[in-house]
C-alpha cells in the first residue's frame, strides 16, 4: 500500500455512535462477513478509548495471552468500548490485520505498536479485538533497503531464520497467522529483479505456510494487482499468485492506487474486476479480498500566474497529490465550491475546482495566481459496485485501507450487500444416548447423534459434519470423527471415553450455509474396577489380590473388606494406586471356609462381590 506512507493524517479508527453505520432492515439471517481491513499503530489510542489495562490480560499458561474478560472493565469504558467502530460493525467482520510490523534483518521485526503506544500493552489490544470475536492477523511490511529482503531469501539458511522469527513473533502474541505486504519487491527493487525474486519469494510462502499451519495459524499476503501471465501485461507478476495459491490462506489485492503521480480514478472498476477474475483462476475464490480505498487523492493540474509568498508551499503542476479521507470528502467539496459527479467507466466521484492568491512576491511586488485541481475518491455507490464483485465471484470479502475512513453511506452499502448474500443459518443439535445424568460407565459404549437443520427445519443432507472432543486438562478442541448428514439431516456414531470429556458437533461454512457448533455435552466417566484374585487359598498362608482402577489414575487410596455377618469390614491396611492405577492387597485367612470380599475405592467406587474358598 504506497499511500500508507503518504496519508499525514493520524486516523480516528473507531468511530463515536454519531458516526456507526446501523443495519437497514430487520432481518432473520446474520450478514455474511465481508468486512476486513487494517488498522495502523497510530490510531490504537483511538480504537479503543478509555480503557486502562486489564489484569486479565496478562499471559497465563504457555506465555499465551488470556481470554479478554468483559468484568475489567468500567460502566465509562464498557459503553465507550461497544459504541466503537470495531464493535458496531463485528457483525460484517471476521477479521482485522493491525498494520504493526516490519522486517529488519531475519532476526528482528520492528514493533511499530510499542513505539506507537509505549503505555498500552498490545496484549490489552489484541484482548479486545478478540472480545469483538475477531481473528488478528497483523500485517508485516517489508523494512529492509532496495534488494536486501530478496537477497536475504536466496539463502534457504537465511530464509528459514526469517520463517523462525515470523512464527515466533505469532505464537509469542498468540496472533491468529501473519499478513505479509512485502512492497519492496514491487516498488523499490525494480522491475528487472522479479524473475529473480519471484522463486525466491514463493519459496519463503511454501516454507512459511507449512510452519504456520503446523502450528493452526493462518497465512494471508496483500499484494499490487497480478494479471493472467499470457497477456501483454503481467502487472506484478513477482508475487507469482499461481505458485503460491495452494499455501496462502489469505490474498488480499490493493485494487487502488491506479493513479498517483497523475491525476485519475483511484482503482477503476474495469481494472479491479480484470485482476480479481485472475486471481479465482488459480486459487479458490474463497480466499480472494477485494481492497477499498478509504481515501481520496487532490492533485494539481497546472498552476497560472505567479504565487505570491503568503500562498501555501508547493504549489508547482504535478506536485504530489494531496491525501484525504472519504468521510471529509462532502465537506472538502463544499470547502471547494464544487460539485462532483459520478464517472459511470470508473465508478468512481470526482470535480475539478481552482484556487486563487493574491499578495506579495519576496521583493514586495504585486503578485497573483490561480491553481487549477482534479480530485478522485471512491464514495458508497463506488463501494456498492465493489461489494457487487464479492457477491459475483464469491469472494472471500473486501479488505479497507483503513478501517474507520469510510463515510456513513458506504458502511451501510456494505452492510446491505452483506445482508442479500447473507449464508442460510444453520441449526446444529447435538444429543447422547446411553448417558445418565451425564455419566457413563468407563469403556461402555454410547451414542452420540446430531440433527443439522436450516433454521425452518428442513433437514440439510450431505453435509459433512466433525464430531470434536475437549478433555478438563486441554483449551482446545480436537477432531475425533467425520461424519456425513443423512437424508433427514441426523448424523449417529458410537462412542466411548476413558475419561472425562466435553464433545460438540461442527459443520463448516459455504457460501450457501453458516459455519455452525452445537452445544458442549459434558460426560463423566465413572470409574472400573477389574480384580485380579485367586479362586482358593490356603489358611495362614498370604492371599495378594490386585485391583486395576480404569481409567488408570495414581494416587487413589481403597480398601481391601470382608464381609462380617451381613457388614462390611476393611481388612488389613490400605492401598494407594501406583502409576498404572493398580491397588495390591497381601491378606490372609487363619480358617477353612468362603470368605466373601470387596474392594471400596475411598469416595468412589467398589468392585464386584467376589468369593475366595479357604482350604
Amino acid at each position: 500500500m504506497r499511500m500508507k506512507r503518504a496519508i499525514g493524517f493520524t486516523l480516528s479508527l473507531l468511530l463515536l455512535s454519531t458516526i456507526i453505520a446501523q443495519p437497514l432492515q430487520a432481518v432473520d439471517k446474520e450478514p455474511r462477513k465481508i468486512l476486513s481491513g487494517w488498522i495502523p499503530y497510530y490510531s490504537v489510542k483511538t480504537v479503543l478509548p478509555l480503557v486502562r489495562k486489564l489484569p486479565s490480560a496478562s499471559p497465563n499458561v504457555e506465555g499465551q495471552p488470556s481470554v479478554c474478560d468483559a468484568s475489567q472493565y468500567g460502566p465509562v469504558e464498557n459503553q465507550a468500548i461497544e459504541s466503537s467502530y470495531l464493535f458496531t460493525n463485528k457483525d460484517l467482520m471476521k477479521e482485522v490485520m493491525p498494520f504493526w510490523y516490519s522486517l529488519k534483518s531475519p532476526t528482528v521485526i520492528r514493533d511499530n505498536y510499542v513505539s506507537g503506544n509505549p503505555s498500552w500493552p498490545i496484549a490489552d489490544t489484541v484482548c479486545l479485538m478478540r472480545r469483538a470475536g475477531l481473528q488478528v492477523i497483523p500485517t508485516m511490511t517489508d523494512g529492509t533497503a532496495k534488494l536486501v529482503l530478496s537477497e536475504y531469501l536466496a539463502n534457504p539458511a537465511t530464509r528459514t531464520t526469517i520463517v523462525k522469527t515470523i512464527v515466533d513473533l505469532v505464537m509469542k502474541n498468540n496472533f491468529d497467522g501473519i499478513d505479509l505486504d512485502y512492497e519492496g519487491f514491487a516498488f523499490v527493487d525494480g522491475n528487472a529483479t522479479w524473475s529473480k525474486t519471484a522463486p525466491r519469494w514463493v519459496a519463503l510462502i511454501k516454507e512459511l505456510s507449512v510452519a504456520l499451519h503446523a502450528k493452526n495459524k493462518l497465512l494471508s499476503v496483500s499484494t499490487p494487482y497480478v494479471y493472467d501471465p499470457k497477456e501483454k501485461q503481467k502487472g506484478y507478476f513477482v508475487y507469482a499468485w499461481a505458485d503460491i495459491a495452494s499455501s496462502i490462506d489469505r490474498l488480499r489485492i490493493m485494487t487502488y492506487d491506479y493513479s498517483v503521480a497523475r491525476p485519475g480514478p483511484m482503482g477503476p472498476l474495469a481494472w479491479t474486476e480484470k485482476t480479481i477474475k485472475y486471481a479465482i483462476s488459480v486459487m479458490s475464490p474463497s480466499k480472494v479480498y477485494v481492497g477499498l480505498p478509504g481515501y481520496g487523492r487532490d492533485w494539481i493540474t497546472s498552476v497560472q500566474g505567479k504565487c505570491p509568498i503568503s500562498a501555501p508551499p508547493g504549489l508547482i503542476g504535478g506536485a504530489k497529490a494531496a491525501t484525504f479521507k472519504m468521510n471529509y470528502a462532502a465537506a472538502k467539496a463544499a470547502i471547494d465550491g464544487a460539485i462532483p459527479t459520478f464517472n459511470e467507466q470508473y465508478s468512481e466521484a470526482t470535480y475539478n475546482y481552482t484556487q486563487n492568491y493574491n499578495g506579495l512576491t519576496a521583493t514586495g511586488a504585486s503578485t497573483a495566481c490561480t491553481v487549477n485541481r482534479t480530485v478522485w475518491y471512491q464514495n458508497a455507490r463506488s463501494y456498492a459496485d465493489r461489494i457487487a464483485l464479492v457477491a459475483k465471484y464469491r469472494l472471500g470479502g473486501a479488505a479497507m485501507w483503513t478501517l474507520g475512513m469510510e463515510e456513513i453511506a458506504a458502511t451501510n452499502e456494505i452492510r446491505t450487500a452483506a445482508l442479500a448474500i447473507a449464508p442460510d443459518p444453520v441449526v446444529n443439535t447435538i444429543s447422547l444416548e446411553n448417558v445418565t445424568d451425564g455419566f457413563v460407565n468407563y469403556g461402555s459404549l454410547f451414542t452420540v447423534k446430531g440433527l443439522i437443520t436450516l433454521k425452518d427445519k428442513t433437514p440439510i443432507a450431505g453435509l459433512n459434519v466433525t464430531l470434536e472432543i475437549k478433555r478438563p486438562n486441554e483449551t482446545t478442541w480436537a477432531k475425533i470423527a467425520d461424519l456425513v448428514t443423512a437424508a433427514d439431516g441426523t448424523v449417529t456414531t458410537p462412542m466411548t471415553l476413558g475419561g472425562a470429556a466435553s464433545v460438540r458437533l461442527t459443520t463448516g461454512g459455504t457460501w450457501e450455509r453458516a459455519a455452525s457448533v452445537s452445544t458442549e455435552e459434558e460426560i463423566l466417566v465413572k470409574s472400573l474396577l477389574q480384580v485380579d484374585r485367586p479362586v482358593s487359598a490356603l489358611k495362614t498362608l498370604p492371599i495378594t489380590i490386585k485391583a486395576q482402577l480404569l481409567p488408570k489414575l495414581a494416587g487413589k487410596t481403597a480398601n481391601l473388606q470382608k464381609n462380617v455377618n451381613g457388614k462390611w469390614q476393611n481388612i488389613g491396611t490400605s492401598s494407594i494406586s501406583d502409576a498404572n492405577g493398580v491397588f495390591t492387597f497381601i491378606t490372609s485367612e487363619p480358617k477353612r471356609g468362603v470368605v466373601t470380599m470387596r474392594i471400596q475405592v475411598v469416595d468412589d467406587i467398589a468392585s464386584p462381590i467376589f468369593a475366595i474358598v479357604i482350604r
